[in-house]
């Protein structure tokens, strides 16, 4: 069993008149393969997300620091969640931190609290989930536009390395007619140490595949490859719209369940290759974001 929260505003690009809040809620259920994924748009005048501090309210549901309340209904369903989150990591910036500052890429994505620890409930259409020390993440995305396509991925604790942390994305930008090449930047927390392979010249040499529903990837520098495996079956996916600020929408394919390899090869000087294998199994968060609607996941809104 995984959750997907999302607390968000939404703002058609010269209409700030039309913005609205948005409210987002899905739970992955593996065992049965019943995933519950709600939508539910506000008036903007109904919300409230400040800019001097982290709270954000959209209709009745609340997110602040520390915790989460609020609940989704539909004509079939419901979720509803009391949680509270607590972590001591600091944040995780999946692109150099001077990138933020300038205009590409036009989205921006930041993890403000990695392996953050969830407890209290959620409810599932009436079922209430006791959540104890779940681990997981606080996460941060914004900007002017949807990247134009992308595969990324989270895994918040390893099977064998409960400790260490991933975050990894592949995409690229359609400029003008063009597309740029597939870029991937990644960062990894891993035994006290953090490996940033996020400059762009680095992640215009990375190497990526995206096929639905297998995505593999490899960094290398001189010291250090990363080459990682994240997967899930068709089934274990979730199909999203994601409307877009500059006019049309894309397709989110998402799942919190998929399962991830990376191999750590440790080039040390005159020594022979030191090499570490981390898996996590069905706990690996994976999205893909395209245009293609010949993905055949069903797009629930």
């Amino acid at each position: 069993m995984a959750f997907w929260i999302r607390y968000t505003i939404f703002s058609p690009q010269n209409h700030p008149e039309k913005a609205v809040g948005e409210l987002w809620a899905i739970c992955f259920d593996g065992e049965t393969g019943n995933h519950i994924a709600l939508r539910k748009e506000i008036p903007f005048k109904e919300c409230v997300f400040k800019t001097d501090g982290f709270y954000a309210k959209v209709g009745d549901s609340i997110l602040e620091p520390g915790a989460l309340k609020g609940s989704i209904a539909s004509t079939r369903h419901t979720i509803s969640w009391d949680l509270a989150f607590s972590g001591e990591a600091k944040p995780l910036f999946l692109l150099p931190v001077e990138s933020y500052n300038r205009m590409l890429p036009k989205a921006k994505v930041l993890v403000g609290m990695p392996m953050a620890k969830y407890n209290e409930w959620v409810s599932v259409n009436g079922r209430k989930i006791e959540v104890s020390d779940w681990i997981g993440s606080q996460n941060h995305n914004w900007g002017s536009k949807h990247t134009d396509q992308y595969a990324w991925g989270q895994v918040a604790g390893f099977d064998d390395h409960p400790l260490s942390f991933l975050e990894v994305a592949t995409a690229r930008l359609k400029i003008g007619p063009f597309w740029s090449p597939f870029m991937t930047v990644l960062v990894l927390r891993h035994r006290g140490e953090e490996i940033a392979l996020n400059g762009l010249t680095q992640a215009i040499r990375a190497k990526a595949s995206i096929s639905y529903f297998n995505w593999k990837f490899k960094s290398e520098t001189g010291r250090v490859v990363l080459e990682g495996t994240i997967s899930a079956p068709r089934e274990a996916f979730v199909g999203l719209r994601y409307n877009n600020p500059p006019g049309g929408s894309k397709f989110c394919l998402n799942t919190k369940i998929a399962s991830c390899e990376l191999k750590i090869t440790h080039k040390e000087s005159g020594l022979p290759d030191r090499i570490e294998v981390l898996s996590s199994k069905h706990r690996a968060a994976f999205e893909i974001l395209t245009d293609d609607p010949h993905h055949g996941v069903t797009i629930r809104n």
